[in-house]
């Protein structure tokens, strides 16, 4: 079953809950050790297995996926400190993928780095997957961002098709809140877990999720039909932009869309007549005034290289 198809399908799997769940994710998984220096560095070696071991072979989901459907996704772990105590800091830099219809275009979904990693690792230690409970500090972290890979993926294929995975996200947190580990309190900084989470649920910030819908969907999914009427869609989505900027202009939603989307941007917008490129222009302007060099492409209707 090809994955644009699986917004048909989405509902008929969670009502069927013990049939057919597969493996989703197809994840590469590096983990640099460049900044730290006299240390053995075996225990690095055996990490970067135990998360691609982790990440590939757990079943996070009830959902369908055949090898060729799964969700491309890296993880790449930068390690700033290790401890004698097997205290392990760093950036963890996460980033999945996912197809556009009837074409070979690969569209970004996730392109986040986690600056607040910080959890306890002994060279052999196992990675044990529990739905009801926070094994370890480095477990949830993993399952935070195989779930929000999840979330993104199928909310991107179906309007608000992710919601068991928000669901699942909400009780990662939860249980990151209560262990009083780093990176899962709310309001600890503006661009933790507990942030990511709350960006799309929230209230008044929850229309990205229908951002993910319309942009991708209805948007470039379309664009191999129509490119007008698929650049129309994107274009009439990036209104929620200025809702989020609205409710908080420091969310790390719009750090999230910048990132993950901006260079696409100005390729979708290098053919779109000069009305929609100097609408574009004055509502992401205010938003992202730092990337003026790529937001003069898109008044311009220049691509990137």
């Amino acid at each position: 079953m090809p994955r644009a198809l699986i917004c048909l399908y989405l509902f008929a799997l969670l009502l069927c809950p013990a049939v057919g769940a597969a493996q989703e994710l197809n994840c590469r998984v590096e983990v640099n050790t460049s900044q730290i220096s006299g240390t053995n560095k075996s225990v690095f070696e055996t990490l970067q297995e135990a998360i691609t071991d982790y990440m590939n072979t757990t079943i996070f989901s009830n959902a369908q996926f055949s090898p060729n459907e799964k969700i491309d996704c890296t993880i790449f772990l930068t390690v700033k400190e290790y401890g004698d105590d097997g205290i392990i800091k760093g950036d963890l830099q996460v980033q999945s993928t996912r197809p556009v219809y009837n074409s070979a275009y690969i569209t970004t979904l996730l392109n986040f780095r986690d600056s607040k990693i910080d959890f306890v690792y002994s060279e052999g230690d196992q990675l044990t997957f529990s739905v009801n409970t926070m094994e370890s500090q480095l477990t949830a972290i993993l399952n935070f961002y195989a779930y929000l890979i999840l979330a993104l993926d199928f909310d991107s294929f179906s309007k608000h098709g992710g919601d068991p995975y928000w669901d699942r996200l909400k009780q990662i947190v939860q249980q990151g809140q209560s262990s009083g580990e780093i990176g899962w309190k709310a309001f600890e900084d503006n661009r933790n877990r507990a942030a990511l989470l709350a960006v799309f649920t929230d209230a008044q910030t929850s229309g990205m999720r229908d951002m993910v819908y319309q942009y991708h969907r209805q948007g470039l999914d379309q664009m191999s039909l129509s490119a007008d009427k698929g650049r129309q869609a994107i274009h009439k989505s990036l209104a929620e932009l200025s809702k989020v900027y609205a409710a908080s202009s420091m969310s790390v939603g719009l750090t999230l869309f910048r990132d993950a989307k901006m260079d696409e941007l100005v390729n979708i917008y290098s053919k779109a007549p000069q009305t929609e490129r100097t609408e574009a222009y004055d509502l992401l302007q205010p938003i992202y005034p730092a990337d003026g060099q790529r937001l003069d492409k898109i008044r311009k209707g220049q691509e990137t290289r």
